[in-house]
């Protein structure tokens, strides 16, 4: 059976999506945009951007029962990837040594002129 995760630790869905689905003992979340849920702004620097997504996931794995550590696979979205050294830089200080696997890929446009956003595929045990 499939589970909806919603938490106010992370931003509401910007469209028709949801935060995250967990299902078994697998969690796949939604893209996370830089928005601070409590405030619901962006941070215009990318190194902020990159933090605060990634706070985002991790609200949304902690909803699900999980912790970082269960994280396998991230994607990263970056609006240019000439901010790569500065988004990975973020990415080794909040991962540590248990880096999951990971694509990073430059697009055209992100939701809300973000600079980042982040998704992630956790599994658990």
């Amino acid at each position: 059976m499939t589970q909806t995760i919603n938490t106010v630790n992370a931003p509401a869905a910007v469209g028709p999506y949801v935060q995250g689905k967990h299902f078994g003992n697998m969690l796949i979340t939604s893209g996370q945009l830089p928005l601070n849920p409590e405030t619901n702004t962006m941070p215009e620097d990318v190194a902020a951007q990159a933090k605060q997504s990634l706070a985002n996931v991790e609200a949304i794995v902690n909803e699900a029962g999980m912790t970082k550590a269960d994280i396998v696979k991230a994607t990263v979205f970056v609006k240019d990837l000439n901010d790569f050294a500065t988004v990975n830089e973020v990415y080794a200080a909040f991962f540590g040594e248990n880096c999951p696997a990971r694509s990073c890929v430059e697009v055209a446009r992100l939701p809300l002129d973000a600079k980042v956003e982040i998704e992630v595929i956790a599994v658990k045990g």
